[in-house]
């Protein structure tokens, strides 16, 4: 299958403002672009690429004062299969994990495990199995959190998620990722496209979308707690510790979004 995806940023800033922007299709999807992703610009402004420490491609730019469009479009193909799903798989313990894995162990700025330990063992630790483990966590995570796009703010941790029990998709992400650290399960925060690919169309406006990984037996998995059912067309845009590190924008400098638009639409085929 193939599936158009894209974006339209209008950012307004009162000074010459530097950008960095998390925007372009993630690496581990370049042999599926079908139509490149470029990252363009209204006015045009010279565009410096680099890749981040987490191996995410992002844009430098230095806004002009005024009103700037940030804008793209591309196709990917996708193989239309839902989130593989593997019950049974164990856990791998600490002392054999990956140097590079070890990171998403840790606490970070929106994952306060030293918080979260005591209720996680009290609650997890009995569940056997390292597959098991994670989707009992999915499934409280999902239970207990209510979406609510208009409550959502920036500033909530997985423990304000938890206290408060509302959410918008990011905060079920830090919630199930803290909970799963906590239990020596490596888990990661993933941004990226997520349409109503396979399932009945909701009538909220399109965002971007978070979900996680967790690292299981050698290999990683894709678990998403606000949905809680493997989904179809998931297009990774990047990976980080938590949303800090992967945010689509990071201006140095004042600036006022005006207009936030994203589009993830499968293609029909003939």
């Amino acid at each position: 299958m193939q599936i158009r995806v894209g974006y339209e940023l209008i950012y307004h800033c009162v000074q010459p403002t530097p950008m960095i922007l998390t925007l372009n299709i993630h690496s581990s999807r370049s042999g599926d672009i079908i139509t490149p992703d470029r990252l363009a610009t209204d006015p045009a402004v010279p565009l410096q690429a680099y890749r981040d420490a987490f191996g995410n491609w992002c844009t430098r730019l230095v806004a002009p004062p005024g009103p700037i469009r940030i804008y793209a479009d591309a196709l990917v193909k996708d193989t239309g299969l839902p989130d593989i799903v593997a019950p049974g798989t164990p856990q791998t313990p600490v002392e054999q994990l990956p140097d590079d894995a070890l990171m998403f162990l840790l606490g970070s700025r929106y994952c306060e495990t030293d918080r979260l330990a005591g209720f996680a063992w009290a609650r997890f630790g009995h569940v056997e199995g390292g597959w098991e483990k994670v989707q009992a966590v999915v499934d409280f995570v999902h239970n207990h959190l209510r979406f609510s796009y208009p409550e959502a703010r920036p500033t909530r941790t997985a423990l304000d998620a938890f206290t408060e029990g509302k959410a918008v998709c990011r905060d079920f992400a830090h919630l199930a990722i803290t909970l799963c650290r906590c239990l020596n399960i490596p888990a990661r925060y993933c941004t990226g496209y997520l349409g109503d690919i396979g399932v009945p169309p909701v009538p909220d406006p399109m965002d971007f979308s978070a979900w996680f990984e967790v690292y299981l037996d050698g290999k990683w998995y894709t678990f998403d707690a606000r949905h809680n059912t493997p989904r179809i067309g998931r297009i990774l845009i990047a990976r980080g510790r938590d949303a800090s590190d992967v945010a689509i924008s990071s201006s140095f400098g004042p600036t006022e979004l005006l207009q936030f638009k994203v589009w993830t639409d499968e293609v029909p085929t003939d």
